[in-house]
C-alpha cells in the first residue's frame, strides 16, 4: 500500500510518500515540502499548495492520503490557513477517488514513538530509524508528513481493509 502523508501548513506544507503494510518493512518513496512566501497574497499561496499537492498525487499515485487533523489553538489565523490546506488535499484526493484519512498529532506521535507527548525531534529520529535513513527528513514538516503516512499504514490500513470487505458484502447482498 502506498500512502501520501500531508502535514498541512500555509508557509511549509510537508509531504511524504511511504510504501508498506503491516508486518513488512517500510520504504520511503519521496519526501519534500511545498513552500510559500509569507508576503505572497493569500490566494496565491493556496494556489501554490494546490498545484504542489496535485503534482505529488499525479506523480506518486497513492492508495490513500493521510492528513493531520486540524485543531484549534490560540492563533485562529494560523488554524484557518492550515484548514484551507487540508481542504485542498481532501478535494484533490476525492477527485481522484483516493480515500482520505485524518490523524491527530497525538495519534501520530503515539504510533511512531510510543508516546503521544513526543517532541518533533523524537518523531524525526523514529522516522529515520523506521525507514533506515541516515537522518530524519528536513525540515520537521517533511518528517511529520512521513510520520503521518507511517501512522496510517499501521493504524488506518487495517481499518481500510475492514471497510472494503464490509462494502463488498453490502454490494453482494
Amino acid at each position: 500500500m502506498r500512502v501520501l502523508g500531508i502535514d498541512p501548513g500555509l508557509t511549509r506544507c510537508g509531504i511524504g510518500v511511504v510504501d508498506g503494510q503491516l508486518g513488512k518493512p517500510l520504504s520511503l518513496v519521496a519526501v519534500g515540502v511545498i513552500t510559500t512566501a509569507p508576503d505572497l497574497e493569500h490566494s496565491r499561496r493556496l494556489l501554490r499548495i494546490d498545484e504542489g499537492i496535485g503534482a505529488w498525487l499525479d506523480e506518486h499515485r497513492p492508495d490513500a492520503v493521510a492528513v493531520e487533523r486540524v485543531f484549534a489553538d490560540q492563533n485562529v489565523l494560523s488554524v484557518m490557513g492550515t484548514a484551507q490546506a487540508v481542504g485542498l488535499a481532501m478535494v484533490h484526493a476525492a477527485r481522484r477517488g483516493i480515500p482520505v484519512h485524518t490523524h491527530t498529532p497525538t495519534e501520530v506521535k503515539a504510533a511512531i514513538t510510543g508516546s503521544g507527548r513526543a517532541d518533533k525531534a523524537q518523531v524525526g529520529h523514529m522516522v529515520a530509524r523506521l525507514l533506515k535513513l541516515p537522518a530524519a527528513p528536513k525540515p520537521a514538516d517533511a518528517a511529520d508528513a512521513v510520520a503521518l503516512a507511517i501512522c496510517h499504514l499501521w493504524r488506518g490500513a487495517a481499518n481500510d481493509r475492514i471497510e472494503q470487505a464490509l462494502a463488498k458484502q453490502r454490494r453482494s447482498a
